[in-house]
């Protein structure tokens, strides 16, 4: 999926071996007027010569709050998930088209480059940086000092092997080594334009290339 809007289907969950005194708790649970009924049922059909015990009664008109309450609870945040779901929707659909930048190992190879921005808290004398391809191979192995701070690295889509990699998604692993031997962190972020949304999921993921991006991961954007 490179471009567009992949909706999800309503998915209905079935749950076997379910006993019928489950199934009739969950009704009540999810029915607050049935829950009445049957108390008031109850009341009706109880004999004068042996009325129900008052604690007994109290614990049922206690369940019964707390049985509104729960419906009335899930009503809510049900509710609030779906606004929720909505605003999440409507941002992600603003960045089809524009360029962003995000958190991540991957970035897109077109054009013949792929450009990753990698953050140091300081120097690294020595740093071994790996392309890895979709499938998770070793397709080129460079070797350089890097800067402290943030700068850009770009791969000229070039294998070990000196042939030109396919266009495509590409990840990048950096280790970096201080003077003294000790390791340094290496953040990577990419670059790239949103050409489309995939919402078969609980949040949106934006998509770039062959690059799936969760909004969360979202650090920057601007026009393309």
């Amino acid at each position: 999926m490179a471009s567009g809007v992949t909706s999800a289907a309503p998915q209905a969950a079935a749950q076997s071996g379910t006993s019928e005194a489950g199934r009739d708790r969950q009704a009540i649970a999810q029915n607050f007027d049935q829950f009445l009924t049957l108390l008031t049922t109850q009341l009706q059909a109880q004999s004068p010569l042996d009325p129900l015990d008052t604690n007994q009664f109290t614990q049922q008109l206690v369940q019964f709050a707390s049985v509104e309450q729960q419906i009335k609870t899930n009503e809510m945040l049900g509710s609030l998930l779906t606004s929720t779901r909505a605003a999440n929707v409507s941002t992600a659909s603003s960045f089809i088209g524009k360029r962003i930048e995000a958190t991540g190992r991957e970035a897109q190879l077109e054009d013949g480059k792929a450009t990753w921005s990698l953050t140091l808290p300081r120097a690294a004398s020595r740093a071994v940086i790996e392309i890895f391809d979709a499938s998770g191979q070793v397709v080129a192995t460079k070797q350089q000092a890097l800067e402290a701070g943030k700068q850009s690295f770009v791969w000229d889509g070039r294998t070990d092997t000196g042939a030109v990699a396919k266009p495509g998604s590409y990840a990048i692993r950096v280790q970096g080594l201080d003077t003294a031997g000790q390791p340094v962190e290496v953040s990577t972020t990419f670059s790239g334009t949103v050409t489309g949304l995939d919402l078969t999921g609980a949040d949106p993921v934006l998509i770039s290339g062959d690059v799936r991006v969760p909004l969360a991961q979202v650090t920057g954007v601007a026009q393309s």
